[in-house]
């Protein structure tokens, strides 16, 4: 079912494994290309390009542009009330924890007279993707709306791509499901906008005229656009980088397992299954130094995925060039393996799982033994699930509150602790050869400051 990577016996440094390890095809830089002029047709065309480019793309042309309120509420009243409770117990434990990762103001005194503040400011707005492609993600909403409201950012909205299979009162817009979430989190301003250019109407805005009694649609741009898509998104994302601020480029999904003997083997394929079923590209990479381990995964993969409901784009996954088992001598080299991959999801299970999770040092978020799989965390353990890809983990996090905060220094000096520090600024003037820097200081004395 899966590939094997045998490395035992190999000196297991970083440049080797980086070359070694799977990662799935995920050119971004050929998509640039492709996503150029759509973005190019939005920022001057506006609504209309919009509207041309949800017609071409996902085969329907939105009446409105914006999901009117009363759609929002129709979603949220025929919401199953399973997954309602569901939902809402998800958004409470997401907000418990992301509540405790605001920050705090902090002023240093450096001298006296002489203070530096570090104030924690939101974002003014956002534009939250939420993707609509081979499965529906109302989690995504939930993982991305929360932390932006836990940061107190003033203005939220979220764009889905519209469905053409939805009837009714639905008919043009997203996923009900997703519309029902919005709703349940107080979100009233919810686009039916898919792919590129829906990062674009984010980065340019638009405004549409009012017809008849309607008033007219104003989408003001955004500081920042966060949340994971496809390959168009994520280069759309990375051409408009610099006029709107992002999250991060997120690649398929990836699921890193480190096991030794004592794992389940069933369990390690259940879970490497749960990744897969997302996207045929998704990555799932078992590092063990048990053969046996591995040999009985193989067995129990067989099984599991002849029995899952997407069973064709799970083989496809596990089978691809992205997944892998990876044999290694012991658990030190499975350690340097799972560290150098930088796994999106790592789960440990192990013999001192807690304690072995603790030396990990490069993962998006890390699921502690047979009771923390990454499931758990897709939905309802309260930590976030949109976290850094294809190797990204190992100098990005996940998305958090600070996401949506930015920290601003807030200088306040008299002229004592000035005065005091002004021989030093003119030193270091000089020896830059920027000597107007130096009489940026001096001049605020009624004679120079003495060398």
């Amino acid at each position: 079912m899966m590939s094997t990577l045998d490395l035992r016996g190999r000196a297991l440094d970083v440049r080797f494994l980086r070359q070694a390890l799977p990662r799935a095809e995920f050119d971004v830089t050929a998509a640039l290309e492709h996503v150029r002029p759509i973005c190019a047709d939005v920022e001057h065309r506006g609504a209309e390009a919009l509207r041309d480019l949800g017609e071409r793309f996902d085969g329907v042309r939105p009446t409105h542009l914006r999901v009117p309120a009363p759609v929002l509420q129709a979603a949220l009243d025929q919401l199953d009330p399973d997954l309602r409770a569901a939902l809402e117990e998800s958004i409470r434990r997401a907000r418990l924890v992301h509540a405790d990762q605001r920050r705090t103001d902090t002023t240093t005194t450096v001298v006296p007279g002489g203070t530096v503040t570090e104030r924690w400011v939101p974002v003014d707005r956002v534009g939250l993707y939420v993707p609509g492609g081979l499965a529906v993600y109302p989690s995504s909403v939930v993982m991305n709306v929360v932390p932006a409201q836990l940061a107190e950012v003033g203005s939220i909205a979220v764009t889905s791509p519209p469905q053409r299979d939805n009837t009714g009162v639905f008919a043009g817009y997203p996923n009900p499901t997703i519309l029902a979430t919005c709703a349940l989190l107080g979100v009233d301003e919810v686009y039916a906008v898919g792919g590129a250019q829906a990062v674009a109407m984010f980065a340019y805005g638009f405004t549409e005229a009012a017809a008849g009694d309607e008033t007219a649609t104003v989408c003001e741009p955004v500081s920042m656009v966060t949340g994971p898509g496809n390959i168009w998104v994520v280069a759309a994302k990375r051409l408009l980088k610099g006029l709107i601020g992002i999250d991060a480029e997120a690649g398929p999904t990836e699921i890193a397992i480190l096991a030794d003997e004592s794992a389940d083997p069933d369990l390690v394929a259940a879970d490497l299954i749960s990744q897969a079923e997302h996207d045929p590209l998704a990555a799932s990479v078992l590092v063990t130094d048990s053969e046996a381990l591995a040999e009985a995964t193989q067995q129990a993969l067989s099984r599991r995925v002849a029995a899952t409901k997407h069973t064709e784009r799970v083989a496809t996954a596990l089978q691809g060039r992205q997944s892998r088992i990876v044999l290694v001598d012991d658990l030190e080299a499975g350690l340097a393996v799972v560290d150098a991959y930088a796994a999106e999801h790592l789960e440990v299970q192990t013999r001192d799982a807690a304690g072995v999770a603790s030396r990990v040092r490069n993962a998006g978020a890390i699921f502690v033994g047979d009771y923390a799989p990454v499931s758990l965390g897709d939905y309802a353990a309260g930590s976030n699930h949109v976290l850094p890809t294809a190797g990204s983990a190992s100098h990005s996090s996940g998305l958090s509150v600070q996401s949506f905060l930015r920290g601003i220094h807030v200088v306040d000096y008299d002229e004592a602790a000035l005065r005091g520090v002004a021989p030093h600024v003119v030193a270091l003037a000089q020896a830059e050869d920027l000597p107007a820097h130096g009489e940026a200081v001096t001049a605020r004395f009624s004679s120079a400051v003495p060398r």
